[in-house]
Formats: structure tokens, C-alpha cells, sequence
């Protein structure tokens, strides 16, 4: 055993990730100016996933292998138990980073004394070849700190394509061991969100880096998961968990509740599209008048499609085709594992 101290831990958790994972692997190891060990998860893969890890030539990667698949959750978790940096990072398996990443973060973070440092996304598109900055750099400029409330505030879904969640931050390892912050393994979306929250709520100090040192990659065929009823379920209830452990001022108060709203009235969303699509009228309309908000979220060729279907049914006649979502149902966004699915 080693007495070496690494200045960060990247933590990979991977499930057949064979076609991806060199590639994060190696922007791990290409980060300049900061010593470093790269634990690789592996969850169980039923492909080259394991091999390439254990083959690795680099003393510094070394391989993690879980007993049973534990979902995004437990194999982070698991990371985080064989961690010896004194930073934390966690990549995704189909992801990578620029190679000053994370010298600029840990600098940013020490010079604050913060325990948490985020930055930018540039979202690679390989299905079209593109590539985007995730937020406007002066949005971020204009926030030196994220908090608490800004965070729950921007983790709404439907509100706007990309939030906060979609962050990958360091963490000071210290700080996570001192208030054991683990991973929620009962989700399978949405872990990323309360691991955050909680280390915010638990005092953590989060400096912001406008600049994109994370390229977030959505490949061909990477479809994000379609938002299910389930997902949203176990969201809230983490969220009614999270509430329950841990101190809120009156601003994080607030978001909290506008996002279990948000929440609630998205699962109506879901029920009503499934009533809509099962072709059940009058559940559809029972729903619709509980929850008239959830309404608003359906695209306007559904709704005409939804109003075609009622007079129809209404009328007698044929019935008409079951309606079918003009579009995929609105998702939770593509982070790997957890997200890109």
C-alpha cells in the first residue's frame, strides 16, 4: 500500500463502455501540472469494458470491479471508497476533458478556499459533428459562487433544455469523507443532482469556472433515456429525503418548493400521456382538470390530436388512431451511465 496522495482521483464509472473508455482514460491522464490516479468501475460489463481497464499499461488506472450491477449509484460509490486524491472528480465513460481542466478548478477552488469547484460543458454532437458551449460565459461570469437555491432553481424539468444538474464537479475529498457523502443508489436518474445538493447544503463552498473544461458527448445513437413516470417518482422521493436531512435557508426553501411542483406536476404530464395514448378519455380529462398545468406541457399537434380523439369518441364514429407524441416525450438531458442510457 501507498502513502501517496494524489492531487485528484478521477472516478469512471463504466457499463460496456469498451468503444468510449480509452478516450476518458486518456484525458485523465493527459490533465497537465496535477498528480492523479484514474479508478475505472466496472459494472458488471458485458463487453471489453474490464479487459481494457486491467490491460491498461499506466500504473495510475486502476480497475474496480463490482460484485453484481449496482447502477450509476453504487459503482460511484464505489469509487469514492477506493479514492486517495485529495480532489475528486467523476467522468463518465463516454466523456472527456481538457487537458487544463483540472489545474484551473483545484487553483480556482484553493485560492476561495471552496470545497467544490464546477465549470463550463462543451457539448460534442457526434452524430452531426457538432460542438456547443453548454451556458453563455458571462451567465456564468456573473455568478462567482453556486448555492444552494441557485442550484435547486435551476434543476426544473421542461424549463429549459440544459440546468445546472448537468454539472460535473470536483469535490474536495476531505469534505465528502467528513460528511460522508455518497451517491443515492436507488436512482438510476438524477444521482448527480442530490450528491451535489447535499454537499451545498452540508456548508460546501462551490466556485464557478465560465469556461468549458468537461466535453460532454452525445453519440449516434446515445438516444437519452425517455423520461418515465418511475424516474420522476424516485426523484421526489429523494428529494422528500433530502429535505429531511438537511438545513435550508429561506431561499433554498422556496426553490425547493417551486421544484417539488415541478415535479408532482410532471408526473400528472406523464399519467396524462399515458391516458391520452391508452386512449382513455376520461381519466386524460380527470387529470387535466387536477392538474391543468401538467396540460400546457403537451405539444400543440398532440393536443389537436387529443381534441380529435374526444370528438370522435364523442360522436361515435370510427375511432380514431391511438394518438402517438409528435416528438419523444421531454427528458432528463444525456449524462453517461445514468442518463445517456
Amino acid at each position: 500500500m501507498t502513502d501517496f496522495i494524489p492531487d485528484v482521483s478521477f472516478v469512471i464509472a463504466a457499463y460496456n463502455a469498451e468503444d468510449t473508455l480509452e478516450r476518458a482514460i486518456d484525458s485523465a491522464l493527459a490533465q497537465g501540472a496535477v498528480s492523479m490516479e484514474v479508478i475505472v468501475v466496472d459494472d458488471c460489463s458485458t463487453d471489453g469494458t474490464r479487459e481494457i481497464v486491467g490491460n491498461h499499461p499506466d500504473p495510475r488506472v486502476r480497475l474496480v470491479a463490482m460484485p453484481r450491477n449496482g447502477g450509476p449509484g453504487a459503482a460511484r460509490n464505489a469509487g469514492l471508497d477506493a479514492a486517495r486524491g485529495r480532489w475528486v472528480a467523476v467522468l463518465d465513460s463516454d466523456d472527456a476533458l481538457r487537458p487544463d481542466r483540472m489545474v484551473r478548478l483545484i487553483a480556482q477552488a484553493e485560492r476561495a478556499e471552496a470545497q467544490i469547484a464546477v465549470d463550463n460543458l462543451d457539448v460534442i454532437r457526434e452524430d452531426v459533428g457538432t460542438t456547443a458551449t453548454m451556458f453563455p460565459e458571462p451567465m456564468l461570469a456573473r455568478m462567482p459562487l453556486l448555492t444552494l437555491a441557485k442550484f435547486i432553481a435551476s434543476n426544473m424539468i421542461f424549463q429549459s433544455e440544459h440546468n445546472f444538474g448537468y454539472m460535473k464537479p470536483i469535490f474536495e475529498r476531505a469534505f465528502v469523507e467528513k460528511y460522508h457523502l455518497r451517491f443515492d443508489e436507488t436512482l438510476r436518474i438524477g444521482e448527480d443532482y442530490i450528491f451535489l445538493a447535499s454537499a451545498l447544503a452540508r456548508g460546501g463552498v462551490c466556485v464557478v469556472e465560465p469556461t468549458a473544461g468537461y466535453l460532454y458527448y452525445i453519440r449516434e445513437g446515445s438516444i437519452s433515456r425517455v423520461l418515465k413516470q418511475e424516474h420522476v417518482e424516485a426523484m421526489l422521493a429523494a428529494d422528500t429525503r433530502f429535505f429531511a436531512e438537511h438545513p435550508f435557508g429561506a431561499a433554498a426553501l422556496a426553490a425547493q418548493r417551486r421544484r417539488t411542483r415541478n415535479l408532482k406536476e410532471v408526473i400528472a404530464f406523464l399519467k396524462l400521456v399515458d391516458s391520452i395514448k391508452g386512449r382513455e378519455l376520461q381519466a386524460a380529462f380527470k387529470i387535466a382538470c387536477l392538474n391543468p398545468r401538467a396540460v400546457r406541457h403537451l405539444s400543440m399537434p398532440v393536443f389537436a390530436r387529443f381534441r380529435r380523439l374526444a370528438t370522435s369518441l364523442r360522436s361515435h364514429h370510427q375511432p380514431a388512431p391511438t394518438p402517438q407524441l409528435s416528438s419523444p416525450l421531454p427528458n432528463l438531458g444525456a449524462g453517461p451511465h445514468s442518463n445517456k442510457g
